[in-house]
């Protein structure tokens, strides 16, 4: 039985992947099991962001893994500590609470932002309100679910809980309209991942953080997916220079081989957790601490975000130059970019395909984006090697 079979016989079908079996990788190329080999320009959703197989982040496991792996936070450890002083310093906030996967991050900031709201902001008991963006993904667990505005991530796994308006992404004045003397906090990304690599307006952030000060609400931001160098800054609200109330990071914490979240915000904001409170197994373990510690120092070290911006001000210019009749939008910031095709021509999915038939891994959303998002280490020669094959494609639907 081949791979592709064997996996749809015993594994549920929550994800419909390409049609390629991958066996190994190294850097920004990946290689199948025919031996082919695919240049990843989606470096699994930014979690890979420092590339496969990292030689200092296989070097970090490694050693750790062989001394000290997993105790919980029952016990205290000497990379704790150190890995959640060098988080707090470059993302500028005070305080870390390190758990594993993006969502259990978002999870983490939707429990300290409701208890904020009850403890400081004096909200009444169970009345605390989260405005968050329509459009929006933070996550699969059932509380995030349930203020998704994609009926497909919420069919049949319901009831939901409450405490969470809808308005639309990248309108201050509908988050104004939205706000109650119960609102406790706001919740976005400052880019839109899943539904598409969506830019707001040039000042939002800056003016949703002037208007969360005016009205004694919290700013938080995922930026499990835009953060640590993916749009060419550290983290994507520094392109307006606010300072947020809170921030989710995950996927390329784990320099790509090993789940590592945090949510990272100020004094006052992580005070409202005490022992008991919240808590996590695996979180903050002694080899998560290693490997998100490497990560940022590689991060740092190598100019990964520096290389962002070169490169993705690169990849967005020859993309915005590509002739195609297919190409509704070409948008982005750093290496992350979202290619808007014209659905009634071909669906971004039949792209996806071409383009793994031509040696380039991309993934769509909705069936509507094409999605660029290639390791921060790729070069300007393999972003062209990639650019050759990606032209060709779009090009065949030109008549």
């Amino acid at each position: 039985m081949d791979c592709i079979t064997l996996e749809k016989k015993v594994t549920a079908a929550n994800y419909d992947p390409l049609p390629v079996v991958l066996r190994d990788a190294k850097g920004v190329w990946a290689t199948d099991t025919q031996g082919r080999r695919y240049l990843d320009m989606m470096s699994a959703y930014s979690a890979v962001s420092l590339g496969h197989a990292h030689p200092r982040i296989l070097k970090a496991m490694a050693e750790q893994a062989a001394k000290l792996a997993v105790t919980s936070r029952a016990y205290h450890t000497e990379l704790l500590g150190p890995f959640l002083e060098k988080l707090v310093q470059v993302t500028g906030l005070d305080m870390a609470l390190p758990m594993n996967t993006g969502a259990e991050a978002v999870e983490t900031a939707i429990k300290a932002a409701r208890r904020w709201g009850y403890r400081f902001k004096k909200v009444p008991k169970d009345r605390a309100e989260i405005i968050v963006a329509e459009d929006n993904f933070h996550g699969r667990t059932t509380t995030i679910v349930g203020f998704s505005s994609d009926a497909s991530y919420r069919e049949d796994f319901g009831p939901f809980a409450g405490g969470f308006k809808l308005v639309p992404f990248g309108n201050v004045q509908a988050i104004a309209d939205a706000i109650t003397e119960n609102t406790c906090a706001v919740l976005i990304e400052p880019i839109q991942g899943e539904a598409g690599i969506v830019v707001p307006p040039e000042g939002y952030l800056r003016e949703l953080r002037a208007l969360c000060d005016r009205y004694n609400v919290l700013l938080i931001l995922d930026e499990v997916q835009s953060g640590l160098g993916r749009t060419g800054r550290w983290f994507a609200h520094q392109h307006e220079d606010i300072r947020p109330d809170g921030l989710i990071l995950g996927k390329a914490l784990g320099g790509g081989v090993y789940p590592v979240s945090a949510f990272v915000g100020t004094r006052e904001l992580m005070s409202v957790f005490d022992p008991g409170s919240h808590g996590s197994t695996f979180g903050g373990n002694a080899l998560a601490a290693r490997i998100g510690l490497e990560a940022l120092a590689v991060i740092e070290e190598e100019r990964l975000v520096e290389r962002s911006a070169e490169m993705g001000d690169y990849l967005l210019a020859r993309l915005r130059e590509m002739r195609s009749n297919i190409v509704k939008e070409v948008r982005g910031r750093g290496l992350w970019v979202g290619v808007e095709v014209d659905t009634s021509v071909v669906s971004a999915r039949a792209v996806c395909d071409a383009l793994l038939a031509h040696g380039v891994l991309s993934k769509d959303t909705h069936g509507t984006v094409l999605r660029f998002a290639p390791p921060l280490t790729i070069s300007r020669e393999e972003i062209d090697w990639g650019m050759e094959r990606i032209e060709r494609v779009f090009a065949r639907a030109i008549h």
